[in-house]
């Protein structure tokens, strides 16, 4: 991946992170943009979102985000100058959840060791 790439998938992190803060406080207070991973011709983005609450929040919001993408996309064409502005598609991040079930695993099968006195 080219500086550049990087470059652009952390300026675009960055700019919907700012856009959701500032246009939908409300709707996108428990969404959290995790990633963006642009494709090298800067045509395809995959942008990762986590999203704090249960099964049902989590599908609600990617309703919303998926549904607001084409103003979000405007905006975000406002904000940053690219030849290509990249389409965007909307992926749940669930590393966090399945992080926190493998660390619950491993407390059931070796639970803390109790220090001796």
């Amino acid at each position: 991946m080219s500086n550049r790439t990087i470059r652009i998938n952390e300026l675009m992190q960055r700019e919907i992170s700012a856009i959701l803060r500032q246009r939908y406080q409300a709707e996108a207070v428990a969404v959290t943009i995790t990633e963006v991973r642009v494709a090298p011709d800067l045509r395809d983005a995959r942008v990762f979102f986590s999203v704090i609450g249960d099964a049902a929040t989590s599908t609600e919001k990617t309703r919303w985000l998926r549904r607001e993408a084409p103003a979000i996309r405007e905006e975000l064409s406002r904000r940053i100058v690219l030849k290509y502005l990249p389409k965007m598609e909307y992926v749940l991040d669930e590393s966090s959840v399945v992080s926190n079930r493998v660390l619950h695993i491993l407390d059931e099968i070796s639970p803390p060791e109790k220090s001796e006195p």
